[in-house]
């Protein structure tokens, strides 16, 4: 009780700052979801992100210069995925945010089809793990927050992980719902639209979902996750009962925003 006041109090004098002019201008120039968001959206993003700005760790590998810009830019991507979910405590079980400049290297370890395990290492832009850091590629996340190439988003990615960890860990691709209807709506959906994406990369005919989202439900949350803020007509059209259970679940559909204002 005395935890959740003391935060409470520190969250107080974060928002009782205002909001720095220069971060605006970031958000306007680097991130293209800011942009088509309603101005009441844009302030309720806005704190979340001030928040998140000040109570992470944030450091920069391997010569990259943490700056508020790489902060903030990060931090609007991350919080996009709560910006409808006032209940959401603003991630706070990841405590640390470390970047690169670009792709960085990572432990691997897979096993093929028959049995063989091969470890060693592979080109990331993002790795994400609970009670950990979340890892990350600042030209990636540049890139997909000016949507260079529109379709994939890193932070979104790794983020939708947080939640999906977020009931103790377990990443099953499943995050934390309010009731049983909900989880049952949920593994219908979801499971079903597993099933059909294996058959439509099978066939070579995904549609606007990545096939890297049929390597397990995990991976299938995120990435239709990104698919969900990143391409949302095409989701809406292959996808209607994802994009309907996304929507309801983060409580924003962006089918709906303006892009014009992007």
């Amino acid at each position: 009780m005395l935890f959740r006041w003391l935060k409470r109090r520190r969250r107080r004098r974060i928002l009782a700052r205002p909001f720095p002019s220069h971060w605006s201008d970031w958000l306007e120039e680097n991130v293209v979801h800011y942009r088509r968001l309603d101005p009441s959206l844009q302030a309720r993003l806005r704190e979340l992100i001030q928040v998140f700005v000040a109570e992470k760790h944030w450091e920069g590998l391997e010569g990259l210069v943490m700056t508020e810009e790489v902060q903030v830019t990060i931090a609007a991507l991350a919080c996009l995925l709560i910006v409808g979910r006032p209940e959401e405590l603003h991630f706070d079980h990841v405590l640390s945010i470390l970047v690169y400049p670009d792709v960085f290297l990572a432990r691997s370890r897979q096993q093929n089809e028959f049995g063989l395990v091969t470890e060693g290492r592979e080109a990331r832009a993002g790795e994400a793990w609970y009670r950990g850091p979340v890892i990350l590629s600042w030209e990636d996340c540049l890139a997909d927050a000016r949507q260079e190439y529109p379709g994939g988003n890193v932070v979104l990615h790794e983020f939708a992980h947080q939640l999906d960890m977020a009931h103790g860990g377990h990443v099953d691709g499943t995050p934390t719902l309010r009731n049983r209807a909900e989880y049952a709506r949920w593994f219908r959906v979801m499971g079903a639209a597993f099933e059909s994406l294996r058959d439509r990369c099978r066939q070579r005919r995904p549609g606007p979902v990545d096939c890297y989202g049929t390597k397990n439900p995990a991976e299938f949350f995120a990435v239709v996750t990104e698919t969900f803020f990143e391409r949302p007509f095409a989701l809406r059209q292959h996808f209607p009962d994802v994009y309907e259970l996304l929507r309801d679940f983060y409580q924003l559909d962006p089918a709906t925003w303006n892009l014009d204002g992007a």
